[in-house]
């Protein structure tokens, strides 16, 4: 029995293949000349057949090549039978040359490079099994982690299959087991992997820009706010239609917002639900029951990772909103311009205004005079400048510099008000997981909006830095299972980190966010 998938593939394509045998004039078709309309039909036919035989499951690469380099051949020769081969592998050459030479095309192979090298190092499913965690109290979790990280993932590869893919296998089959609808489900993998053409380092953006001409930088720079805008219209789509219609999104079991505590929190965890102050009472002298001093130090510095991010934020704002407004001096100008007016009004009482004009060395002299006398006001001026330079002082922070100080201490006040245990090994996962791949993604567009890189050169860094992130995380995980096996087990892969946490919580008592 012929199962749905397979229903649905044949019905799409018969839908695409029966209007193509229907409408095609294959009787111009054969003809040894064809017109344009004719060469538009081709066109139509080639598309509709690279459709048919992606979807037979062709491989895309040889799919695009063999349909590209039949139907040129078919326009070739209805201009010239004889040449029609030559014509074709001449622009075969050519076409490839081309594109190997073009430097905006290079960055599409670097930044699918560094798509793979992001998956294969699985920090998309720590990043998704963070964010899960991070969101279990929001509506419709599991839907709002699957479009973030498709966001996320879509800024680091740049196009839509490997997403859509990716988070198919991957948070599809979680939202299911949540009780999500499938509908729901499908709409949250296939809405935010679609994300890939929008947000930079967009493939498509890349192609277009090469095509018609159009700075990459400037479609890279217009479709930052669109993109993100479309991924927050999303996610808030998704919580009021989980508040509205709960039971398409049901809330998650207690068992899936439950968080495994490390030994040293369990010993700690007794003396107060809140984090900060236990470790710093433990490190202050109230006892460390039992926990070494370096892992309290080290813990505590975690905790403190948000305010100093926080108080950092805020002193650059300082620094700009207070720096001295920087004029150009016109002083010297100024002295001269009075200088060269007053000695053509000596000139000219001196002669009465009439008169023969002058020699060319009392010319000569009368232009001296005044470069003399500049120079010589030039050291005073010269002299002066330190002393001004000195006296300039920043300027009163503006208003808008208060508000923003105001916002950043209430920020920081509650973050530390709700830091239990649990939240912070939920930032320890974010920290492990969102925040590197965030720093090289905004390394790499940064580089590019604010032109201190091309796009080539933005993604050969960036798959570099994807390089580097991924043999981190490969000795991290081959240390961590060391001690257990030694090995990745028959795959050669690591566990991910929802198995070593599933693993972890079976033998580690855990409390509710």
């Amino acid at each position: 029995m012929v199962r749905r998938e397979l229903w649905f593939g044949f019905t799409i394509m018969a839908i695409i293949v029966t209007p193509v045998i229907i409408l095609t004039p294959w009787g111009n078709l054969m003809d040894a000349h064809l017109s344009r309309a004719d060469l538009g039909v081709l066109g139509l036919l080639m598309l509709a057949l690279i459709v048919v035989a992606i979807m037979l499951g062709f491989p895309t690469a040889f799919t695009l090549m063999g349909m590209g380099v039949f139907f040129a051949w078919l326009a070739y020769r209805s201009v010239n039978p004889q040449m029609a081969v030559n014509q074709v592998l001449d622009l075969f050459v050519q076409r490839t040359y081309g594109v190997m030479s073009n430097d905006v095309l290079i960055a599409i192979p670097l930044f699918l490079f560094m798509g793979y090298l992001v998956e294969r190092a699985q920090l998309i499913d720590r990043l998704f099994h963070s964010l899960h965690l991070a969101t279990a109290r929001v509506p419709g979790s599991l839907a709002v982690a699957t479009i973030i990280t498709c966001a996320i993932f879509a800024t680091a590869t740049g196009i839509v299959g490997a997403v859509v893919t990716l988070m198919g296998l991957l948070a599809f089959p979680a939202m299911l087991k949540a009780g999500y609808n499938v509908k729901v489900s499908a709409g949250a993998v296939t809405a935010g992997g679609c994300l890939g053409i929008l947000i930079p380092p967009s493939v498509l953006l890349i192609v277009y820009g090469a095509t018609a001409g159009v700075s990459v930088v400037q479609l890279y720079a217009g479709a930052f706010l669109p993109g993100f805008m479309l991924a927050s219209l999303y996610i808030g789509y998704v919580i009021l239609l989980a508040k509205w219609k709960p039971q398409l999104m049901p809330p998650l079991a207690e068992s899936d917002r439950r968080v495994p505590l490390p030994s040293y929190a369990q010993a700690l965890a007794p003396r107060g639900n809140n984090a900060l102050r236990g470790l710093w009472g433990a490190l202050s002298g109230g006892g460390s029951a039992g926990v070494a001093k370096r892992t309290v130090l080290g813990q505590l510095l975690v905790t403190l990772v948000p305010a100093l991010f926080i108080v950092a934020l805020l002193g650059t704002m300082y620094r700009a909103g207070t720096a001295p407004a920087v004029e150009a001096s016109t002083a010297g100008l100024v002295e001269v311009g009075a200088l060269a007016e007053s000695a053509a009004e000596e000139r000219e009482a001196s002669t009465g205004g009439i008169g023969a004009p002058e020699s060319e060395e009392e010319q000569s002299g009368a232009q001296e005079a005044p470069a003399e006398e500049a120079a010589k006001a030039a050291p005073a001026s010269a002299e002066e400048m330190p002393a001004a330079r000195t006296a300039a002082e920043r300027l009163p922070a503006p208003t808008w510099f208060w508000i923003v100080l105001a916002i950043g201490i209430a920020a920081i006040a509650v973050i530390y008000r709700l830091w239990n245990w649990e939240r912070l090994e939920v930032f320890k996962l974010l920290l492990t997981s969102f925040f590197p791949l965030a720093l090289l993604i905004l390394a790499v567009l940064g580089s590019i909006v604010f032109g201190l890189a091309t796009p080539a050169e933005a993604a050969a860094v960036g798959a570099f830095g994807a390089f580097i992130l991924t043999a981190i995380y490969r000795y991290v995980g081959h240390s961590r299972a060391a001690p257990s096996g030694g090995s990745f087990g028959g795959t050669g892969r690591r566990p991910t980190e929802r198995t070593r946490c599933a693993s972890h919580a079976s033998n580690t008592p855990t409390a509710p966010m």
